[in-house]
């Protein structure tokens, strides 16, 4: 390469230093990090220029300076909700008092957790199911660091700290039938949250590990299956084993700082193969009569609505991961979860609903709408008013109304785990949504 395009190369990176700068105030990087990689290309790029190997190390240069972390910036969000949270629980004022004292039950200082080397969900004649201790902890896990960050009490960092170390240091597989997906998925995007919350605690260490095993054990979980559905026909699996997957991987990506395994998670989420995805996860789209808005059908609805509300708990997490990286999902396709949302909720606070016949190839044809388990609460729908009726003003009356029932049948706010019943599907969403997403009082 001649000199003088050399020169033009480095004219042409002087000239980013303003935006360099711009990337400060918009992604929040630290100045030093900037300033420190710029001097950096600067003194590399004089000594390609007297070795004149300028192609090679302008390509070095490139790859370099993308190790600088530009793309995630969830705990910018974190500590930003964290300061609203803080200001809520010392004003004491209802509902978020209310979800603040459901928390404080949850909180336990001086909780042992109960690691194993396998994690067991689904029969399996080597060894028995223990998933049960895996779902305790990370609900127990959960509520500590959110105390830790509203108080300042160490001791509840340390306890979950506690919980975090003891599986990253055993664990090395998750077994079972075609149920340790499940597991991979939603215990996945469990643990991966909960160190995201705990990541700037400075006394703990094991964040490395944490990740080192999030990355061998669940994300090559989720990976497989949204990539081989266990060998099983497109249709076998319904929507939730797809979305808790999906929750896992981008939580993990984001966790890791893994642009690839983000990518991965959220490009499934618009356009994969199974049921998950959301154009199959929410697919038909009606009018409802009087308003003329739409309302979507959701793949599961003719299943029962305890699965058809679970896929919204994990779209609820899905768009809140993807909102904190800068990926609106809650907006993607013309607002589709929401349109889902308002589907599920107005079905089962009791209000009749269309339903389109829903053929599948592995389960049959569904003609009618499922009534079984229709009125199940989950702790979901506080995170959807709040986005998008406090933030977006869009309409949520349907939403709304499933999410005061919630609260009346709740105590006045989302609870967490063990606050939904003892088996599984009760631990399925971390919850505490009135405490955590409020942001008006009604």
């Amino acid at each position: 390469m001649a000199e003088s395009t050399m020169d033009a190369i480095v004219g042409s990176l002087l000239i980013l230093f303003p935006i360099m700068f711009f990337l400060i105030y918009l992604k929040d990087l630290a100045v030093e990090t900037v300033l420190a990689a710029y001097n950096a290309m600067l003194q590399f790029l004089e000594k390609c220029r007297r070795a004149m190997a300028w192609s090679l190390c302008f390509m070095l240069f490139i790859f370099t300076f993308a190790g600088v972390n530009v793309f995630f910036d969830s705990m910018k969000a974190v500590l930003e909700d964290f300061e609203r949270i803080k200001e809520k629980v010392d004003s004491s004022e209802p509902p978020w008092s209310t979800g603040w004292d459901k928390l404080k039950a949850r909180v336990n200082q001086d909780y042992q957790p109960n690691p194993s080397d396998i994690l067991v969900r689904g029969s399996t004649p080597e060894r028995p199911q223990n998933y049960v201790n895996m779902y305790r902890d990370m609900a127990a896990a959960y509520a500590l660091p959110i105390h830790w960050k509203v108080t300042g009490e160490k001791a509840s960092a340390e306890a979950a700290a506690r919980v975090l170390d003891g599986w990253s240091a055993v664990l090395t597989d998750i077994w079972g039938n075609s149920d340790k997906f499940l597991a991979a998925g939603f215990y996945g995007y469990q643990f991966a949250n909960i160190a995201e919350i705990l990541r700037d605690y400075s006394n703990w260490k094991g964040l490395d590990a944490t990740i080192d095993m999030l990355l061998r054990v669940f994300y090559s979980k989720n990976h497989s299956f949204l990539t081989a559905h266990n060998g099983a026909h497109i249709d076998n699996y319904w929507a939730n084993w797809d979305l808790a997957n999906i929750a896992s991987m981008m939580s993990i990506g984001a966790l890791a700082d893994n642009r690839t395994i983000w990518d991965e998670a959220v490009n499934y989420f618009k356009s994969g193969d199974g049921n998950g995805a959301i154009e199959k996860a929410i697919w038909y789209l009606h009018t409802e009569q009087g308003t003329g808005k739409k309302l979507g059908q959701n793949q599961e609805a003719g299943r029962d609505q305890g699965h058809a509300t679970l896929d919204f708990a994990m779209l609820g997490v899905i768009a809140q991961q993807g909102y904190n990286q800068g990926d609106d999902l809650f907006a993607y396709l013309d607002d589709r979860i929401l349109i889902g949302m308002e589907y599920v909720c107005k079905y089962n606070v009791g209000q009749d609903v269309s339903f389109e016949t829903y053929s599948n190839a592995v389960h049959g044809t569904q003609t009618a709408i499922s009534n079984h388990s229709r009125g199940t609460i989950r702790p979901m729908a506080e995170l959807f008013v709040a986005h998008y009726g406090s933030i977006k003003a869009r309409d949520v009356k349907w939403t709304k109304v499933y999410r005061n029932l919630a609260l009346q049948e709740s105590g006045g706010a989302e609870g967490g785990g063990g606050d939904y019943g003892t088996t599984s599907g009760g631990y399925d969403q971390l919850g505490f949504g009135t405490l955590l997403y409020r942001l008006e009082k009604e």
